[in-house]
């Protein structure tokens, strides 16, 4: 059996429920059986344009039949054309980096901001703040970054040096000191409960760090490409970071990560690199995902569908008030935040069940990644089944 083969094989560090989706189309996935599932959660933010996507499978296929690698030893044509388009879409200066994941792509800031550290300061500055709840990868340096202390196990130390946590953003100007380098936030925290934070203290925040010459690193590997509603969570709030980072549905599937930086001349020939990062492969995709959503969100469908979307959570909401406290999140990021009693695991089993698939965030929050073009009609299917499943429960 599969599964065998599976549990011999590969090693055994995911949760794994053994379902075998054998294809899926838009936000429906369909498994070995016949079955099918209404996909709320886009591989955990990933297929943004929905599985087997007729554009993006026909770039794919074009791309595969001519070249899928050189090295980034010559030039990249789409890599070139999608570094422009998303400084384009992202409305600032920026020089871009591209690597094959969010880790990667949060390593590469925390880099920059270790060099920004070096030569922008008399005594050099290497301290980066984050906050508790946080989630920025799971590298040795990225999992330091995260402010989570289940992820600090001794198992994997020691830890690179140079990372303190505080809880909420007020506390932030209080940990700062004469060594701190830069503040890394996520404007929304996806593993942190899907947890959004005031847009006036960002503002707020952003502009006390410019002013003293502190780097703000903004983590988008989940909120970035319109997750939020926006092409980023920084466009919505209104600020203009020094660094952002992207990955997930940014070529909806196929690997990549990104590292958008104002400081284009901080880094020099050998300080980073990448043997696969930003090939013709995984930029070619890219860049047809970004034309497929700049479409959408530009045609207003985008807007309509997140607005759709949340009504049917209050709706849940309602329906639910025992069960459910209140909706979190922004856009297509979405969460229903639990009353203590609730067993979010049984939720997600019998949604499971009842053929929808939904995750989990924090101990306290069901969350919500649909594909950004996942339609009405899939939206209904799959709100339906979840009342269903939830009935069972209350």
């Amino acid at each position: 059996m599969l599964k065998n083969i599976d549990k011999k094989y590969v090693l055994n560090v995911y949760q794994r429920n053994y379902v075998n989706f054998k294809r899926g189309k838009n936000s429906t996935l369909f498994d070995d059986k016949g079955r099918d599932y209404i996909d709320f959660t886009s591989g955990i933010g990933v297929t943004s344009v929905g599985h087997s996507n007729t554009r993006l499978s026909n770039a794919i296929s074009e791309q595969v039949n001519r070249l899928i690698h050189t090295s980034n030893l010559y030039l990249i044509e789409p890599q070139a054309k999608l570094a422009k388009k998303i400084a384009e879409l992202c409305g600032q200066d920026v020089g871009i980096f591209f690597a094959n994941s969010g880790a990667e792509a949060n390593e590469g800031a925390i880099k920059l901001a270790r060099k920004y550290g070096e030569k922008k300061f008399e005594n050099k500055h290497y301290k980066i703040i984050t906050l508790e709840h946080s989630f920025h990868g799971r590298t040795l340096a990225t999992l330091k970054a995260t402010g989570q202390k289940s992820f600090h196990k001794s198992d994997f130390a020691p830890y690179l040096d140079g990372f303190s946590y505080v809880q909420n953003i007020d506390d932030i100007y209080c940990a700062i000191d004469d060594k701190t380098v830069a503040i890394m936030i996520e404007l929304v925290q996806g593993e942190g409960g899907v947890q959004q934070f005031n847009k006036n203290e960002i503002q707020k925040l952003a502009k006390y760090l410019k002013d003293k010459k502190i780097l703000l690193i903004v983590d988008e590997v989940q909120t970035g490409v319109y997750r939020t509603g926006e092409f980023l969570a920084s466009n919505l709030y209104n600020i203009k970071p020094d660094i952002i980072t992207l990955a997930k549905g940014l070529a909806s599937g196929v690997p990549i990560g990104a590292v958008l930086t104002t400081h284009k001349d901080l880094l020099e020939v050998g300080d980073h690199g990448s043997t696969f990062g930003g090939n013709f492969l995984s930029t070619r995709a890219s860049l047809e995902v970004l034309s497929i959503l700049e479409s959408y969100k530009n045609s207003g469908e985008l807007d309509e569908i997140c607005i759709y979307f949340e009504t049917k959570l209050k709706e849940l909401l309602l329906e639910f008030p025992k069960m459910f406290k209140k909706i979190v999140g922004l856009g297509l990021m979405r969460g229903l935040r639990c009353f203590n009693t609730v067993d979010l695991t049984l939720l997600i089993d019998n949604a499971f069940k009842q053929g929808v698939l939904v995750l989990k965030s924090q101990r306290d929050t069901l969350r919500f990644l649909p594909a950004l073009t996942i339609t009405k009609i899939e939206v209904d299917e799959g709100f339906k089944r979840l009342k269903n499943a939830f009935s069972k429960v209350s």
